[in-house]
């Protein structure tokens, strides 16, 4: 480790592989200067380029913020490559510029150690500081550190440690105050009112900092002894006092397979969220704490069922924990399958770029055992979860967020109606801690909240949209987005064309009466009539424990994302001006391309949400119907209803008027509506009929289709339809719910934006 003087802005720190913390801060010490690193001694260099959070955090920002240059070997070529800001003398004389410098240097800034073999990393240095610490232990109430931290100046930091000792939740503080003049020993009356008398206060170097972390000399007698083995992994929190995640937190270290695991959360925010989600490859930036989950037991038991059952209880932490981060830390993660799930979440919205880096500097995968980075899905979902009061809705999401989540797919569950609890709670001075997650304290103010929402919707009809737009607006960083609260009949036809680009479903979770009662704790007032639309799937929630409900996730909602949807939209082509001035997007290019009619076939069946035992037969449309139903009739050996254009075929027949689809009427050569017929005796009333279809646009030739199989005999409710690809733009579902047909159920494939 060498340094030297910048004579730009100050002073560098050329740090050479090999190099651990320590011996970092007790050189520079040596110098007047410092590196933002992190708390122990022991690390590494996979700490500074993979991000560094450090007791600096605040005042300078992670490790990795601090790189301006590297010398790495490429283990593609074997060249030595200098990137960035590396002093002349430290440059190899073989070395060269690679043509993606810049790349290179933002990817080394969070997500180092995947592309080369580093040799040396160039920091900016700052003044060395002096530190104080105090410390406090009290009774767990998360509520302090909410209120503490936002207060707390850009020098101040604190870290929680969420343990128990003694039979009792504990929750321990520590203050790190760093200055490089004179430090300001008083204490504010308010920090004070909230943590009571500090323990003990101290002030210490930057070497003498590392002894004095909570967790190595007061937490179970101290965990510095060498006498423990650990495994941790690390979760970024937006909000440290918001009431699920709070209570979320407890009950997990009530679960704690060991007396000595614990949760230390490490204070973030100020200097760490200045930088820009994309302006380095560490991509999590807004949060405020760090959530690093400890499972620790006796070193004398590694490789014990002991130790087996305290990894597993990180990874049980990490399905809760992640529908309710912002993020996972990537330092610690690697080859083991379980990380894979946590790998989402590691680099926010860096991932995709990370990859195409990654396919191109390291094509071989050579370093393979870093953080894997995995595939951005190309489609968002929002799931839509609608029931009665006391069906459980919130319980389901929570826990299909939970699957979705360790199956590297970034999914959260939210519920609209939070925002009106909220103005509830400020207006009638609520406790809204309770009316989020007290079942029986809930059902005490739901008709007042009811009165209130009721009032709200007269002074703001458009108030549901509102509540809607924000939502999807501002939960931008997840894959799939689960939302409770749902008050409208048809919310798929409300809400999919605001966002048209987005695929949505609805899931209508039930339960019986008897059920409500039960979980509601007081008497049922759901009518049990049949609801007015369709929803895309329907789960029944009378059985106790969580294994019905991951079974639904993983059967019905993990396919949403497999790559087979992607592989069939990339056949989907796109034609300019077809017509004039519409992007015609050509679904039957499906049917011309290599295996597109086998793979469509195939999702087409598996994607059917129904029972295709129950199906009596496949009706389709011409022309498009026509190309896709035959071979997935043909499949399921089931009876083809054709529909045609008025007068293709023979007597006796049903006929209905037809209005023109979107693009046939803005096609020149299209002058008028026509008439699409069946022959009679195809459909008798019972029979459930499944129609097939390549696109649902305005539901203009849905709807003829739909009245046409009822006139022949069909009931709404045995019919269901399978498009290829829908534009929600166009109200299809919306048009369908006003025209008496919302209770068909409707399934697409792939969503498209646009006209």
């Amino acid at each position: 480790m060498k340094g030297e003087r910048d004579p730009r802005s100050g002073s560098l720190v050329v740090i050479e592989a090999g190099c651990k913390t320590g011996d970092i801060i007790k050189k520079t010490m040596e110098e007047g200067l410092t590196v933002p690193l992190g708390s122990r001694p022991s690390v590494g260099a996979g700490l500074w380029l993979q991000g560094g959070i450090g007791h600096l955090a605040r005042l300078h920002g992670l490790a990795c913020d601090a790189i301006i240059g590297a010398v790495m070997v490429s283990v593609d070529s074997g060249k030595v490559l200098c990137i960035g800001n590396v002093p002349n003398e430290h440059q190899p004389a073989d070395a060269v510029r690679p043509e993606n410098e810049d790349d290179l240097l933002w990817a080394l800034k969070g997500a180092g150690t995947n592309f080369g073999i580093v040799i040396s990393v160039t920091f900016m240095a700052h003044a060395a500081p002096t530190y104080l610490i105090r410390n406090w232990i009290i009774p767990l109430d998360l509520e302090r550190l909410k209120l503490i931290a936002p207060f707390l100046p850009r020098n101040c930091s604190i870290d929680g440690y969420v343990f128990c000792e003694d039979d009792q939740l504990r929750l321990g503080v520590t203050m790190f105050q760093a200055n490089t003049t004179e430090l300001d020993v008083e204490i504010s009356p308010s920090l004070r009112n909230l943590l009571g008398p500090e323990m003990d206060a101290k002030t210490v170097n930057g070497v003498e900092l590392f002894d004095t972390e909570m967790y190595m000399t007061k937490m179970h007698g101290g965990h510095g002894d060498g006498k423990t083995s650990s495994f941790k992994r690390c979760f970024f929190l937006k909000d440290i006092g918001d009431m699920r995640l709070a209570d979320t937190l407890v009950k997990m270290i009530e679960s704690r397979p060991t007396p000595f695991c614990y949760l230390h959360l490490i204070h973030g925010g100020e200097a760490v969220s200045d930088v820009d989600a994309d302006a380095t490859a560490f991509g999590c930036r807004d949060w405020e704490f760090a959530c690093v989950v400890t499972a620790v037991w006796p070193i004398d038991q590694d490789d014990t069922k002991t130790a087996l059952e305290a990894v597993q209880w990180v990874y049980d932490v990490a399905e809760k924990l992640l529908p309710l981060s912002v993020g996972a830390y990537g330092a610690d993660l690697g080859p083991d399958p379980r990380d894979k799930a946590l790998a989402a979440w590691a680099f926010g919205p860096n991932r995709t770029r990370l990859a195409q880096l990654k396919n191109h500097l390291d094509p071989g995968n050579v370093l393979a055992y870093t953080c894997p980075f995995l595939k951005t899905p190309k489609q968002k979902l929002v799931i839509l979860v609608t029931g009665e009061h006391g069906a459980g809705k919130d319980y389901c999401a929570g826990i299909w967020a939970s699957v979705l989540s360790m199956n590297a797919t970034r999914a959260r569950a939210v519920n609209i109606s939070d925002e009106t609890k909220r103005q509830y709670a400020d207006a009638t001075s609520t406790d809204l801690g309770r009316l989020l997650l007290d079942q029986p304290y809930k059902e005490e103010h739901r008709l007042a909240l009811h009165e209130f929402y009721k009032e709200q919707l007269e002074q703001r009809p458009e108030l549901p949209k509102e509540h809607f737009m924000e939502l999807m607006n501002n939960i931008v960083d997840v894959d799939v987005l689960i939302i409770t609260g749902m008050r409208e009949e048809a919310p798929l036809a409300t809400y999919s064309p605001l966002f048209p680009d987005i695929k949505m479903i609805e899931v209508r979770v039930q339960t019986s009466k008897w059920i409500r009662k039960i979980r509601r704790g007081c008497e049922d007032d759901g009518d049990d009539s049949e609801a007015k639309a369709a929803a895309t799937f329907t789960f029944n929630n009378d059985e106790k424990g969580t294994d019905r409900v991951k079974s639904f996730a993983k059967r019905h909602l993990l396919p949403f994302f497999h790559e087979d949807l992607e592989r069939l939209a990339s056949m989907v082509p796109t034609i300019p001006n077809y017509p004039t001035p519409v992007d015609f997007r050509h679904v039957l290019n499906i049917v011309s391309s290599p295996n597109g009619q086998t793979l469509c076939t195939s999702l087409l069946k598996t994607h059917f949400a129904g029972d295709w035992a129950k199906v009596d037969a496949i009706a389709c449309c011409e022309a498009g119907g026509f190309l896709l139903a035959p071979a997935l009739a043909q499949q399921l050996d089931k009876p083809l209803i054709p529909i045609r254009n008025a007068g293709k075929l023979p007597p006796p027949v049903v006929l209905v008027s037809k209005s023109l689809s979107h693009i046939s009427s803005l096609a020149d050569h299209y002058a008028t509506g026509q008439g699409i017929e069946m022959n009679t005796d195809l459909v008798s009333n019972g029979m459930s009929v499944v129609v097939v279809d390549d696109v649902l646009a305005s539901g203009k030739t849905l709807y003829a289709v739909l009245r046409l199989l009822c006139e022949a005999g069909a009931r709404i409710e045995d019919i269901s339809v399978m498009v290829v690809a829908e534009f929600p733009f166009h109200g299809g579902r919306g048009f369908l719910q006003e025209k008496g047909f919302g209770r068909v159920n409707i399934q697409s494939l792939l969503v498209f934006d646009g006209k």
